[in-house]
């Protein structure tokens, strides 16, 4: 097993309430420094995707070194507004930037009080809202609006998150986008493209996307001002070729005199958190079970949905290397499950070199981007307290913790 979010092999799980999503402020400061550098060198403009990472409490340190946030709808569009996109020190003002599949007339009434850049996902979506967003830049000349495009180029091995799959809602594909283009003033009021065709992914990937949206979409980018690549960069992995990514962005913000921004959301928050768990039970049924206090349907989805199996920290006053291992690797295996009444709720067997105890604490590693976003209240599962340790000086603060109102407001 490779633990990510090593700086927690010094974390003491006990320190937190159970269940609870423990984040890293140096971590994350380490990745944020990292698209820092590539913005430098390359000139792109670099956005939190709020849908993978929502911690604005961290919204002060992001705002330093990112340009602003995307968002998938208005809630996310109202929460980079409010919590990430004020004036900064010297005048500057972080962007926001809006794209869906669709908009309903109220939201988009309200989005262009928000955005600075407002996608659409379809011609017709664009032309329904053409005028409104014509009589909004009257009061905000800095709204721009865009065309999501989608090159139908299928990188993604998980076909659920595939934007490029066969019949994908999201985007317009290049013969569609051709046969509106015909149109007189076609691009009237439209400043830019954007796609999003990747998922946890290198530079090869989008080299290849890149390929084809100059061989379908080439022709118009000239007459443009910006071109958005989306998100799915796994930029701060460690193994991402930034320099190849660098001199990329350079060559094409050259060749087209436009800006190029990237929306990367699990590249900021990867390596910086855990899911602290605890041991409720150990049943047995054929093999030895052990119910945890979170939930694989509840608190981190992505298990199943994916789906991939979290490896397991331990304080190493519990394990003496730090890590659980698979099935039968150590001497006490496990089948690890939730609270829930889901037969599913299953986030795998793994295995210890000591027996597991009840109010023994797990944690789960890598736990930070599409966690907290997801998580529900599902069987009245309470969700995780949320905190945030900074390994550097070792400084804890338990930032919000939930209760029965949480879920009692969520239902009626």
């Amino acid at each position: 097993m490779t633990i990510h979010s090593t700086s927690f092999f010094e974390f003491n799980a006990k320190r937190v309430p159970s269940p609870c999503f423990v984040i890293d402020q140096a971590a994350v400061e380490r990745n944020l420094r990292i698209l820092q550098q590539v913005q430098r060198a390359s000139g792109a403009k670099i956005l939190l995707a709020l849908k993978a990472f929502s911690l604005f409490a961290l919204a002060p340190l992001i705002t330093r070194y990112l340009q602003g946030c995307c968002a998938s709808g208005l809630h996310e569009a109202r929460l980079a507004y409010e919590k990430f996109a004020g004036d900064q020190p010297g005048g500057d003002k972080r962007e926001v930037h809006v794209c869906s599949p669709a908009y309903s007339a109220a939201e988009l009434e309200q989005l262009c009080d928000l955005a600075d850049h407002l996608v659409f996902n379809s011609w017709s979506q664009w032309r329904r809202f053409q005028q409104t967003v014509r009589q909004a830049r009257k009061k905000r000349p800095r709204l721009r609006c865009g065309l999501r495009i989608n090159p139908m180029v299928s990188l993604v091995a998980t076909e659920a998150y595939d934007p490029c799959a066969p019949c994908s809602r999201l985007g317009i594909p290049v013969e569609e986008f051709r046969r509106h283009i015909q149109e007189p003033k076609a691009l009237a009021d439209i400043s830019g493209l954007h796609f999003h065709t990747l998922c946890e992914q290198g530079f090869a990937p989008l080299e290849q996307t890149l390929e084809a949206i100059e061989q379908q979409f080439g022709d118009y980018l000239p007459h443009l001002d910006w071109l958005n690549l989306g998100g799915g960069h796994h930029i701060t992995d460690g193994q991402y070729d930034t320099a190849a990514l660098i001199k990329k962005i350079s060559a094409l913000q050259q060749k087209y005199q436009l800006q190029i921004y990237l929306e990367p959301g699990e590249a900021i928050a990867i390596h910086t958190g855990v899911l602290v768990s605890e041991v409720l039970d150990l049943p047995w049924n054929t093999m030895n079970l052990a119910i945890m206090d979170t939930s694989a349907t509840c608190h981190m989805p992505d298990t199943l949905e994916m789906p991939y199996r979290a490896d397991i920290l331990l304080n190493r006053t519990d394990q003496p290397n730090g890590v659980a291992g698979k099935k039968g690797e150590k001497p006490h295996t496990y089948r690890l499950g939730g609270q829930t009444c889901l037969a599913g709720d299953i986030m795998g067997d793994y295995s210890f070199d000591k027996p597991l105890a009840v109010g023994q604490r797990l944690m789960f590693d890598d736990m930070a981007h599409y966690t907290m976003v997801k998580t529900t209240t599902f069987n009245g599962i309470p969700l995780p307290a949320i905190a945030i340790w900074n390994s550097d000086n070792d400084e804890l603060n338990i930032i919000k913790q939930f209760g029965y109102q949480d879920f009692l407001h969520r239902l009626s």
